[in-house]
């Protein structure tokens, strides 16, 4: 018998009555609007001093430590570190980079250590997104996650729509790799699966040297995580992470050591003009 007759005569499928339909569908990223992440751990920081939905000038390493193992679902970490500045020696950080160039640094050691407690505050299968240069991305940052339990799962690519520096090709991205604490899994961790490996979305107005897209941070947050639940970024800059986690109801945790007009971890929390009040748009 031909192949052709073969499917004449394979009956076609039923159709699938309204309630059949309406059921949740399985498929290669687990059940569809289906969430098996695991609980978290509780408390999220037994610490007074680091309140969560308020962004807290403080030390990263500080708060991270001040952290229950486990408590937290997702976090966003931006290194200050100065891969590109260093080798590429532009020579004119006097004007264009005078506000990078005015940030604290953070040597290698001090890298590998947030990393290692940002693994011990994230939950089985949650996700850290760490933003890299160019540098960094080709010498790699595999040194960066020994010793911890975390995964590289993806790389997504930012369009700045904004033209850089660059001795051959001009620097027009940046990247954000996609780690996940073990077990490494898509299913039931990641609920977004319309998000393009190179996202453009140009910022508008910079209130830091560093800032980073609201858009793609919303996106990112809302995909591996559920409302209430704890989203962390210990190196905040302008707190855009906090403004996109509030915006989605979940509950966001996060200090910057360079943070103005905040709240610092022995005093407390104070807007520029010294009242109390929540940091929101």
């Amino acid at each position: 018998m031909s192949d052709f007759n073969v499917l004449l005569e394979t009956p076609a499928p039923s159709l699938k009555s309204s309630a059949d339909r309406s059921k949740p569908r399985a498929n290669i990223f687990g059940v569809a609007g289906v969430s098996s992440r695991p609980p978290l751990a509780e408390p999220l920081c037994n610490n007074p001093a680091y309140p969560v939905n308020f962004p807290v000038k403080s030390d990263g390493l500080l708060l991270l430590q001040a952290l229950t193992a486990g408590g937290v679902r997702a976090a966003f970490f931006d290194p200050q570190y100065r891969g590109v500045m260093e080798k590429m020696r532009y020579g004119n950080e006097g004007s264009r980079q005078a506000g990078r160039a005015a940030l604290t640094q953070m040597p290698e050691e001090v890298i590998r250590e947030f990393l290692r407690l940002i693994d011990r505050a994230l939950a089985p299968s949650g996700h850290l997104f760490l933003w890299l240069d160019k540098f960094h991305l080709c010498e790699g940052v595999k040194p960066w996650l020994s010793g911890t339990n975390l995964n590289l799962a993806d790389l997504i690519v930012w369009d700045k729509e904004k033209i850089g520096m660059g001795y051959r090709s001009r620097r027009k991205s940046e990247y954000l790799a996609v780690l996940q604490k073990s077990p490494l899994r898509a299913k039931g961790a990641w609920s977004d699966h319309s998000i393009p490996d190179v996202w453009r979305e140009k910022v508008i107005g910079k209130l830091h040297p560093h800032q980073k897209p609201f858009e793609l941070c919303k996106t990112l947050i809302n995909a591996v995580s559920d409302p209430g639940e704890p989203v962390l970024d210990p190196a905040a800059g302008s707190f855009t992470v906090m403004k996109a986690a509030q915006s989605l109801g979940r509950v966001f945790i996060g200090c910057d050591i360079e943070a103005e007009g905040t709240r610092s971890e022995t005093e407390g929390t104070r807007s520029e003009t010294g009242q109390e009040v929540p940091f929101v748009d």
